[in-house]
């Protein structure tokens, strides 16, 4: 959508003007505006060439009436691709001069003669009322940009080209039919000739109706038995037996040209649902099912503990199935990748070679690889279980079987247990316990949460800001992405749910208060608002900062300096690499590249600290079934735990993942 739209005259008397936004609204009143950046910029020193402009995350294009003097401005965010920007100023221009001519004239000639040193320039525009002028104009701006916007929804579904809008054709497609009462109302200095205006608009309208035109948006297509105008041709098409059907099924929503009414939003608005208690409002946030009271976690020595992720394994153990599968002897069944099969390959009483056990290998390498195990980590893995087997003796089946499955087991093991403590909750508390001077406050714990794009980031932020609400902490969450269209409007629905659920510490009913949102927009620094924020949250007795980042591909070194350099300027606690579940090999190259670019530009930063991740959260975990690969291949690249992993749509479904759990569900055939 636009920001900000402006008529002016070139001596930068604005005649018209209209921001879409509150924040539109500020910026274009500020010095340092778009607008007049354009004309400080670009106008002023003559480089308007290509008649765009950018500043400071905005688009500004811009068109003349050179005769009139007359400066068409549209400003919008520039992460937007606006198609109808220029036919929109196209169309605004030659309606605009069309309608307001005379006055125009008039108005022109009045500044021309007060430069002469008869009257000065200022005082005289301040004579001309342009609200009551220009009173009627606001509603054919709306349906102007009103018909461009649905015409250009209408191309990205059909994905069709049409031609552009023509000036002349975008006035025919949406001049109403009393554009005739839109005319200039008179002014204190001159008096309007208003049946000239009149003639004007009338002449125009003729004009075009001559050219015969369509009316696009407003055509009526009849088509046989289906026009507005046609008869029912039987008794099953009378009106009464239609409104009959029609009341059998869905009623549709009505849209119309017209500005809804206060009563059409209402009955548009499926955020709320009607709560009949007298007690109550009218209306509450129905934000009951963004908890699912089965997945809550459990309250032990009044901490509050997300619930473990548990395989949910079949009736017969795995170990059972080896062992039938060995003593049938089904070495030469094709399904390689089962386990079973797998280790039935190693029979009879014989010291173990790298030849016995290179088939054997190839076999577990295809079934890590079925676990969503990344290429390059099952072969490490193959490797660390033929060097600890060459060389053993085995006897029976059995003892084959337990030394193979034990060699694996240890090897899966040692790669996930992790290196240093998962236990989150304990490292905000005794940061928040440190003793500090009386002369300084204390620092709030802060996370950083860092990915590609799409993962989840944001969603399973909110999902550790319920889990730290429910411990009895206070959580500024900072929108550092100010990149994606909707990241700051989705946090800020995040957080009003949090607040509403009425949860608190240990399953308190007042959760008002903890939860805030701090964010500064779009197209700013994300390391700037990320230093202010831990500010705010340390003048404001927070316990802990959420950094939400922007994604970003790995290979993107302009976006990963900038990531290091939020890393280096606020020094979090913690930085979590969020990642999916659902990648193999792509996990691999995404945390490498990550890590490897903290670590290389947060210390060429100047601080000299060296900072890499710090840990994991591994989302869309519910997708994966038994295909739980992915933890092993971030785990094996990073050496950093796992902290959580996301598995559903609610803020209760997060989970902590076990060792025993993970390693049962890779080994499982």
């Amino acid at each position: 959508m636009l920001d900000h739209c402006s008529i002016s005259h070139r001596g930068g008397i604005v005649l018209w003007s209209r921001s879409f936004t509150p924040a539109a609204e500020q910026t274009a009143s500020s010095s340092s505006s778009p607008v007049n950046s354009l004309i400080r910029d670009a106008l002023i020193e003559g480089r308007n060439a290509e008649n765009k402009y950018e500043k400071d995350g905005y688009a500004v294009k811009w068109t003349f009436v050179n005769n009139l003097e007359l400066i068409f401005v549209v400003a919008y965010q520039r992460i937007l691709q606006l198609t109808y920007v220029d036919e929109l100023l196209e169309a605004l221009k030659a309606l605009f001069v069309q309608l307001f001519q005379p006055f125009l004239s008039t108005f022109v000639a009045s500044l021309h003669v007060s430069s002469t040193g008869k009257v000065a320039a200022v005082n005289t525009a301040t004579t001309w009322d342009f609200t009551k002028i220009f009173e009627k104009w606001d509603r054919l701006f709306d349906d102007v940009l009103r018909g461009l916007e649905n015409k250009a929804a209408q191309e990205r579904k059909s994905r069709l080209k049409h031609t552009s809008i023509h000036p002349e054709t975008a006035i025919d497609t949406i001049l109403p039919s009393d554009a005739d009462d839109v005319v200039p109302s008179d002014s204190g200095a001159t008096t309007v000739d208003e049946e000239q205006i009149a003639r004007n608009v009338q002449a125009l309208k003729n004009r075009l109706k001559a050219r015969g035109r369509p009316i696009a948006g407003g055509r009526r297509r009849l088509e046989a038995g289906s026009g507005r105008d046609s008869l029912p041709t039987s008794d099953s098409d009378t009106p009464t037996k239609q409104k009959s059907k029609k009341s059998k099924t869905k009623a549709q929503r009505k849209w119309g040209d017209e500005a809804p009414t206060e009563s059409d939003m209402a009955s548009l608005d499926f955020s709320y649902v009607d709560v009949p208690s007298p007690n109550t409002p009218a209306k509450v946030a129905d934000v009951t099912a963004l908890v699912d009271q089965s997945s809550l976690g459990i309250v032990k020595d009044g901490i509050y503990e997300v619930k473990d992720w548990e395989f949910a394994s079949t009736s017969e153990s795995s170990s059972s199935v080896l062992t039938q599968a060995l003593h049938k002897g089904k070495e030469e069944k094709s399904s390689a990748g089962l386990l079973s099969n797998v280790f039935a390959r190693l029979t009879g009483s014989k010291v173990l070679t790298q030849d016995d056990l290179k088939p054997v290998l190839e076999g577990m390498k295809q079934h890590l690889m079925k676990k969503n195990v990344a290429k390059e980590i099952a072969d490490k893995v193959c490797e660390g279980v033929s060097e600890s087997l060459v060389g053993k003796k085995v006897g029976s089946f059995q003892s084959t079987s337990s030394a193979f499955r034990q060699a694996l087991s240890s090897s899966l093991t040692q790669i996930l247990t992790p290196k240093t403590s998962t236990d989150l909750l304990l490292s905000i508390r005794t940061k928040l316990s440190s003793h500090f001077p009386s002369s300084q406050q204390r620092e709030p714990y802060s996370i950083t949460f860092v990915g590609v794009n799409g993962v989840g980031k944001s969603t399973n932020l909110s999902k550790v800001c319920f889990w730290l609400v429910q411990n009895g902490l206070r959580v500024l969450i900072a929108a550092c992405d100010t990149f994606r269209s909707g990241a700051v409007e989705q946090l800020r629905v995040h957080v009003r749910n949090l607040s509403m659920l009425g949860v608190g510490p240990n399953g308190a009913t007042d959760s008002k208060g903890r939860v805030e949102l701090y964010e500064k927009g779009y197209g700013k620094d994300a390391a700037g608002i990320a230093k202010e924020a831990i500010s705010f949250a340390r003048d404001n007795d927070f316990d802990v900062v959420l950094i939400d980042t922007a994604g970003r591909m790995q290979d993107n070194e302009p976006l990963m300096r900038a990531l290091a350099k939020l890393v280096s300027t606020n020094n979090p606690d913690k930085i979590l690499f969020v990642g999916e579940a659902l990648v193999g090999n792509e996990a691999v190259d995404q945390l490498k590249k990550f890590d490897r670019a903290l670590r290389d530009f947060s210390s060429a930063s100047g601080t000299g600290k060296e900072r890499g991740i710090d840990g994991m959260i591994v989302t869309k975990w519910d997708t994966v079934d038994d295909k739980v690969g992915a933890a092993l291949s971030m785990t094996y690249v990073t050496g950093q735990p796992i902290v959580f992993v996301g598995c559903g749509q609610t803020y209760t479904d997060l989970r902590q993942l076990r060792v025993s759990n993970v390693v049962q569900a890779i080994l499982s055939d």
